[in-house]
C-alpha cells in the first residue's frame, strides 16, 4: 500500500499538504488537490485511520469484539443482527465507525483469542480505538473481565462485567420472564416447562430464575424434568420439546428462552401431532422478524434492540467524552401476546 510520503514525492510536495488534501482540503490550492487525489486514486491510496486519530488525540472508531465461537462458524441469530443494526446506526448518528475484531476463538486463525485478551487489548490501542463493544456467544464470557479492568472504555452486552471504566447493557431478563409465565399460568396452565439458553449465559441463567420465580409465586412447584437447555437456536428448541413430549406427563405450556426455539418447539408439536395453541400454549423471548409471521403467530417477550445499540453508543461516548465509569442500563422488556396461547385443555 502506498504511503502519504510516497504520494508527496510523486506529487513535488510535502507530506504535510497530502495530510492537509485529506483532512482539510479547503486549505490546499485547487490545482495541487486535484494532483495529489489523483496520484492517490492511481495508487489506491488511503488515508490511515490510526495515524489521523495519533495526531488528533481522538479517534472515532470502536472496535466490536464478538466471540463468534469456532465450534460453530455457521452460527447466526436474528436478533444478534438486529442489536447490531441498531449500535452501528447510533454510533453513525454521532460520528463514529466500527471496526470489527471477531474471534473465533481459535488464536492460530486470527492472532488474539478471547482466550489471551491482552492481545486484543494491545491491539485496541495500536489502532488507537475509542473503545470496545463486547459481544459474547457463551464460551468465553469470563475474559470480557480482562477487557473490563484495562481502562480502555468499555460496554458489554448481555455480559456483568465491571472496571475502571466499562459497564454494560442488558434487558430485564428476569421480569420478562416472570410475565411470561403469569400469562401461561393466567390462562390456567399449571404444566409449565421452559427451554433455556446454555447453562453459565447471563440471560439464560435469568430467564430461568424469572420462570422459577412465577412459579413459585403462584404456588406451582417447580418440576427440573420441565427444564431443558437449548441454546437459543432453533435446533435445539425442537430437540428440547422432542424431550418434553416424551415424559410421561408433558406440559400443556412451554416458555422458551428465544423465538429460535419456539419456532423449533412448534415444528416439533405438529410432528408429533399436535397443535398450537389447542393442545400446547408456546411463549417466546425476544420478538424477532420471524415472531409475527410464522403460523401460529407467537406471543413474546419483546426487548427493546434499537434501545440496545442507542443505549450502548451513549454509554461509551459518555465514557470517551468525559472519562468517568457509566453506570449498568438494563432496559425494560413487554409481552407482546399474539396466537401461540391457548387454555390447556379438560383432561
Amino acid at each position: 500500500m502506498a504511503t502519504g510520503r510516497e504520494i508527496a514525492q510523486l506529487c513535488g510536495v510535502s507530506v504535510a499538504t497530502v495530510s492537509r488534501v485529506f483532512n482539510q482540503p479547503e486549505t490546499v490550492n485547487e490545482e495541487t488537490r486535484a494532483r495529489v487525489l489523483r496520484v492517490a486514486d492511481e495508487l489506491d491510496y488511503r488515508p490511515n485511520e490510526s495515524a489521523r486519530a495519533l495526531s488528533t488525540r481522538q479517534s472515532t472508531m470502536i472496535g466490536l469484539v464478538w466471540d463468534t465461537d469456532h465450534r460453530r462458524p455457521d452460527w447466526r441469530h436474528p436478533y444478534l443482527q438486529d442489536l447490531l443494526i441498531g449500535l452501528k446506526s447510533a454510533l453513525s448518528a454521532h460520528g463514529y465507525h466500527l471496526l470489527m475484531l471477531a474471534t473465533s476463538g481459535d488464536a492460530r486463525e486470527v492472532g488474539a483469542s478471547l482466550a489471551d485478551p491482552v492481545g486484543y487489548v494491545n491491539m485496541t490501542r495500536r489502532h488507537h480505538l475509542g473503545g470496545l463493544v463486547l459481544i459474547d456467544s457463551g464460551s468465553d464470557a469470563d475474559a470480557f473481565e480482562a477487557f473490563a479492568q484495562s481502562g480502555v472504555p468499555c460496554v458489554a452486552l448481555d455480559v456483568a462485567v465491571d472496571g475502571p471504566r466499562a459497564t454494560y447493557v442488558t434487558s430485564d431478563n428476569v421480569g420478562g420472564a416472570q410475565e411470561a409465565v403469569r400469562h401461561l399460568v393466567g390462562l390456567g396452565h399449571t404444566r409449565i416447562a421452559t427451554i433455556t439458553g446454555p447453562r453459565g449465559n447471563q440471560p439464560s441463567d435469568a430467564r430461568v430464575s424469572g420462570y422459577r420465580t412465577a412459579l413459585l409465586d403462584a404456588g406451582i412447584p417447580s418440576r427440573e424434568d420441565y427444564v431443558v437447555a437449548g441454546d437459543f437456536y432453533r435446533a435445539s428448541g425442537t430437540a428440547a420439546m422432542h424431550r418434553l413430549l416424551a415424559l410421561d406427563e408433558p406440559p400443556t405450556a412451554v416458555f422458551a428462552a428465544s423465538d429460535e426455539m419456539a419456532v423449533g418447539a412448534v415444528l416439533a408439536a405438529r410432528a408429533a401431532g399436535l397443535r398450537v395453541p389447542e393442545d400446547l400454549a408456546l411463549v417466546g423471548f425476544d420478538d424477532i422478524e420471524i415472531a409475527a409471521v410464522v403460523d401460529p403467530a407467537l406471543t413474546t417477550v419483546a426487548q427493546d434492540k434499537p434501545g440496545f445499540g442507542s443505549a450502548a453508543a451513549k454509554a461509551i461516548m459518555a465514557m470517551i467524552t468525559e472519562g468517568d465509569r457509566a453506570e449498568p442500563i438494563v432496559l425494560p422488556t413487554r409481552l407482546v401476546v399474539r396466537d401461540s396461547c391457548g387454555s390447556p385443555k379438560a383432561n
